[in-house]
């Protein structure tokens, strides 16, 4: 059997959004060519050691590893200005909020004008928040990689792990594939290097047929 790609050591760089519920925006960021690891938590806010049923003044937000040679930080603001699940202009709870958490001032730089742009395209005032990224508390275990874990056999066969379920690259590109995130030509071609056998292969797929162009929301 080939070698699961789980680990990637290639150069990366950070992004942190928050776009509504996280199972979403990890699978449409987790497919994307150049993205090489996700994970879903809380952060944004003050209150410690915060819980999916106890999140105090935390947003869910998924933290994206990505390639910046392969992806922009402006390409991954194209995809979050147009994906979220409750809007742009309306004032919902923190949980949910649209959030941008930068990590450096270029990325701070990059956002602040995105969302002028982006505000000025729609002819209206936005209510994303733009701030520095601070301490990040990953979800619980059945949060990470949400829609993979709807598959247990694929998830044992993999050999994925908690930990995997936050690090692993297969992980992540799997979890977008599933629900029809990415073109099948794409796919095909990842499903070599990421070491996946002939039963994986041909069951991604047909998920990825099936679920094109569905809907990524809880």
């Amino acid at each position: 059997m080939p070698s699961i790609l789980h680990e990637i050591s290639t150069p990366y760089k950070k992004a942190t959004f928050g776009m509504g519920c996280f199972w979403a925006c990890d699978a449409l960021f987790g497919a994307q060519k150049g993205v090489l690891r996700t994970r879903v938590g809380y952060s944004g806010g003050t209150t410690l050691d915060p819980v999916y049923k106890k999140m105090g003044d935390h947003t869910e937000v998924i933290e994206i590893d990505y390639d910046p040679k392969t992806i922009s930080y402006e390409d991954l603001l194209a995809l979050f200005w147009d994906n979220h699940e409750y809007g742009l202009t309306t004032i919902i709870k923190r949980q949910y909020m649209s959030l941008i958490l930068y990590h450096n001032e270029d990325q701070k730089r990059i956002a602040e004008i995105s969302l002028k742009k982006e505000a000025h395209k729609r002819n209206t005032k936005l209510v994303t928040e733009i701030a520095p990224a601070g301490p990040f508390y990953p979800a619980e275990d059945y949060h990470q990689k949400y829609r993979l874990q709807e598959h247990s056999w694929l998830c044992e066969d993999l050999g994925l792990t908690p930990e995997l379920l936050q690090t692993s690259h297969v992980a992540a590109k799997l979890n977008g594939y599933l629900v029809g995130v990415g073109k099948e030509e794409d796919f095909q071609k990842d499903a070599t290097k990421l070491g996946l056998s002939d039963k994986i292969t041909t069951y991604v797929r047909r998920h990825l047929k099936e679920n094109v162009g569905g809907n990524l929301y809880c």
